[in-house]
């Protein structure tokens, strides 16, 4: 890659950081739950490999200065000798025809040589010891082991109940405890994805028919922004990721949460009855009640900050919105409009925000 395309790639992922998503923020009408970040904060986040909150991602930063410091040299040696001969053997009132011209060096070639290949055995080699750092082949010690599944366009997420003898199903939003590592089996459910938080980890390629791994350890608390980074369709830019690293005893807290049942409201008793009589329940599962698999879980839907993978902000609005007809939000998504009555509406509406 010349050194004017590595210059354009490292501004746009530094421009990435600074990109606000337009989504607008209306105000969340349902009590607050445990690690649901809060509606103000659903742009908060960098995609910046220069801001680092992992080991991995550190090791990646210390790369990519590594080469940008290579490559700014070269800039300034080549740069400076073009100046320095521009000045030096400009044509002046005084020269009379032809300079002198000169064939072959054989120093000069021997430099231009040596030199490059020195240049490529020394990124050579920072760049395998910095994949050995990364690309972990077993788990580290004492790792939460979280299976994830790309589709088209949504991320689901497998984790460990809190005495293992079950599993946490959620979507989209991934929490995770500061300071211990993360382990990710990536698997794909349609086409090729890539799993990409940068200030967590480089991006990673979820394959069908392939498992592929990656892991991380947020070393501080915060909402970690990501991308899907791998065209995978229609919504590829809209495949958004969102990792909440939190402390680990609100961690514990957050699973305990997630391991309930789903909350079973009488006064949205209509809502329940029309979401397992419609296509809903075909869908999506809710603990006890369906068992969909081709949409996200909504056990615990209120829980998360956003909806349709990170498009917009989770509330009583855009829910709605969505439900009536998810191209409102999201067009090319796979889910479609039931066109249901408005009262239907209201009443499954009115159910899925039970669901906290």
């Amino acid at each position: 890659m010349s050194f004017p395309k590595i210059i354009l790639a490292l501004m746009l992922i530094l421009c990435c950081g600074d990109i606000a998503r337009s989504n607008a923020a209306d105000s969340v009408g349902v009590a607050p739950v445990v690690c649901a970040p809060g509606e103000a904060n659903i742009n908060a986040g960098e995609l910046n490999i220069f801001k680092s909150a992992s080991p991995p991602a550190h090791e990646i930063k210390e790369l990519a200065w590594l080469v940008i410091g290579i490559c700014a040299a070269i800039f300034v040696v080549v740069e400076g000798i073009l100046v320095w001969s521009i000045i030096r053997f400009r044509k002046r009132a005084r020269d009379v025809g032809e300079p002198v011209q000169v064939f072959g060096s054989n120093p000069v070639e021997l430099a231009w040589t040596v030199v490059p290949t020195i240049i490529v055995f020394v990124l050579a080699l920072a760049t395998v010891r910095t994949i050995r750092e990364v690309q972990l082949t077993e788990p580290p010690e004492g790792a939460l082991q979280v299976d994830v599944i790309g589709h088209q366009w949504w991320w689901e997420y497998r984790l460990p109940t809190l005495d293992g003898s079950g599993t946490i199903i959620t979507a989209n939003e991934l929490v995770v405890p500061v300071g211990r590592p993360v382990w990710l089996t990536l698997r794909s459910a349609d086409v090729i994805h890539s799993w990409w938080v940068p200030q967590l980890n480089g991006k990673t390629d979820v394959i069908p028919n392939h498992v592929n791994h990656l892991w991380f350890a947020a070393e501080r608390p915060g909402i970690f922004l990501g991308q899907c980074a791998e065209y995978c369709g229609t919504q590829h830019a809209n495949m958004l990721l969102r990792v909440t690293a939190v402390e680990p005893a609100e961690f514990d807290a957050w699973c305990a949460a997630q391991e309930l049942p789903p909350v079973n409201d009488p006064a949205v008793a209509a809502g329940k009855q029309q979401f397992l009589d419609l296509a809903c329940m075909n869908c999506h599962a809710i603990n006890g009640v369906s068992d969909g698999s081709f949409g996200p879980n909504l056990t615990h839907l209120m829980s998360r900050t956003t909806i349709g993978s990170g498009v917009a902000p989770l509330n009583p609005q855009t829910l709605r919105s969505w439900v009536d007809d998810p191209q409102n939000l999201k067009m090319g998504c796979n889910m479609p409009s039931l066109k249901l009555e408005p009262e239907q509406l209201d009443a499954i509406v009115a159910y899925l925000l039970t669901l906290k």
